[in-house]
């Protein structure tokens, strides 16, 4: 990336360039060589013309199209959704394989993790009450509720008790995919190595029932590993009142447990970008993308997402494919998104949202150039569906909606101990029992919401940082996080009320 005073051009050769700050019309610019003056009023993070563009031709950034000129564009003009629309887009697109074999860093990363007896590790020490059913809600956070920090305070060693509650479990049918999603979800929250015990808590008449899903937990302790049926424990007070003594018998034993020093391949991040601006793909997500980098060069993993957020992009990471059938399964995903959202007659070009566009990106192929940055330049080694266990190390693909809430459920049940989310407009999301960072595109945001910013990837727009310098530091701020460092939105209870799992199939 070469930088401007006013402008940031991003590959040389681009058509357009990314206003550094808001630009007025008239004033005079220059970059890429090219000498120009701004026709109309650029706010920050978007784009301006560098060079003429047909009505019809294709616009270049990142060195890759972004859409189609929908009227004739010159030099100077403000580029955005009244001259920039999307072309076709064809999911047959290939590059030629550029992949090759990551080699390991010899310098070892390590964190403070909970080992458990299993051999995964843990970032954080939570007892986790989950339900089964919607039904079984209220009992879960009522639990959840009487251990207070002030409950906690004799038990240092227990970050907290978790109440995973959702709004499904029943009216729905015994068999497909809306019943697989939810268990397998549950199932990965419930084996979290986050969740040191957990309590699961069933009606008893629901769909989704709770002896065959305790049936397929891994192995726990006997005291950390518990459940309750409300019908058959004699009511909602009665479970209530016998799952606070379940709790209560944990937390000496969870208390107990300590951080370890392990090597940083025990981590694994899940990839997240919310409130996407124009600065995303130029300072956080690249960040992240070195970041990353670095992690699976220590043999740790990372898991991007948001199937409809990599869209018109998915030939960058099927040319980094470990193998053809890696690639062949990621495509396979992409081309049953465009059938599904056929299905509920909507389209995979209805992205960017109101909020991304306002901050400067105008099509779905822009934001999705931006998005894969984040996944940085390794190999792909696995492709997986929504809550699958991820056992691949290295960067790896899980299949998710683009709404992050969900998306991040489904990571985490998939094994992900830290959150890694950019953000340009300003997301707040929090998630237990992951920690999530939280990664502003730029320094203005960074200082306006900074108790909820962990990080400001904005130096690299301000030109105090290079992408690899920021990507360092970004990774040693994980490592920290994973050893215990407090997250701003742990800080600021952010997270019992994120978990929101894929629900598909009819509601009966």
């Amino acid at each position: 990336m070469s930088t401007a005073p006013t402008l940031l051009v991003l590959t040389p050769g681009d058509d357009v360039a990314v206003a550094r700050g808001d630009i007025a019309a008239g004033h005079p610019l220059c970059a890429d060589g090219v000498t120009l003056t701004a026709r109309q009023t650029v706010p920050s993070g978007h784009k301006i013309a560098l060079r003429a563009v047909a009505a019809g031709q294709r616009v270049l950034k990142y060195g890759q199209g972004i859409g189609l000129a929908t009227a004739d564009i010159v030099p100077g003009d403000h580029v955005h959704v009244h001259n920039l629309d999307m072309p076709a887009i064809s999911t047959e697109q290939h590059m030629q394989s550029i992949y090759v074999p990551t080699v390991p860093d010899p310098a070892t990363a390590t964190f403070e993790g909970y080992v458990r007896e299993d051999g995964r590790v843990g970032t954080r020490n939570y007892i986790g009450v989950i339900a089964s059913v919607n039904c079984s809600a209220t009992a879960c956070k009522q639990i959840a509720n009487a251990f207070s920090s002030e409950r906690l305070k004799d038990f240092p060693g227990v970050d907290g008790v978790v109440a995973i509650t959702h709004g499904s479990g029943c009216g729905m049918g015994a068999q497909g995919d809306g019943i697989e999603l939810l268990k397998r979800t549950l199932r990965g929250y419930a084996d979290h190595a986050n969740f040191a015990g957990v309590l699961l808590i069933g009606l008893g008449c629901e769909v989704n029932q709770l002896t065959p899903l305790m049936e397929e937990l891994g192995e726990r302790p006997a005291l950390l590993k518990a459940s309750l049926i409300i019908q058959e424990a004699g009511g909602t007070r009665e479970t209530v009142a016998a799952g606070i003594a379940q709790v209560e018998a944990m937390l000496p034993v969870i208390d107990r447990l300590r951080r370890t020093t392990v090597p940083a391949r025990h981590l694994t991040v899940g990839l997240q970008c919310g409130g996407s601006d124009g600065y995303s793909g130029i300072s956080a997500n690249p960040a992240l993308g070195a970041a990353v980098d670095l992690l699976v060069r220590q043999g740790g993993t990372a898991i991007l997402s948001e199937t409809p957020e990599i869209y018109g992009a998915e030939h960058l990471l099927t040319a980094r494919a470990a193998s053809p059938d890696i690639a062949d399964r990621l495509m396979t995903r992409i081309r049953w998104w465009e059938d599904y959202v056929r299905q509920h007659h909507g389209d995979m070009n209805n992205n960017p949202s109101p909020g991304n566009k306002a901050g400067g990106i105008t099509t779905i192929l822009e934001k999705s150039l931006g998005a894969v940055a984040k996944a940085g330049t390794t190999g792909l080694m696995g492709v997986y569906h929504y809550a699958e266990t991820v056992r691949a190390q290295g960067l790896v693909f899980m299949d998710t909606p683009g709404y992050d809430p969900v998306s991040a459920t489904g990571q985490v049940a998939g094994g992900a101990t830290l959150i890694c989310f950019t953000t340009g407009r300003g997301s707040t999301y929090g998630c237990k029992p992951t920690p999530s960072l939280k990664i502003a595109t730029h320094t203005g945001l960074f200082q306006r919401m900074t108790l909820d910013m962990d990080f400001n990837a904005g130096t690299i727009i301000d030109g105090q940082e290079s992408v690899a310098q920021a990507g360092e530091r970004l990774l040693r701020l994980m490592l920290d996080t994973a050893s215990g460092r407090r997250s701003c939105s742990e800080e600021n209870g952010l997270g019992d009320n994120e978990f929101l799992p894929w629900q598909m199939g009819a509601v009966m």
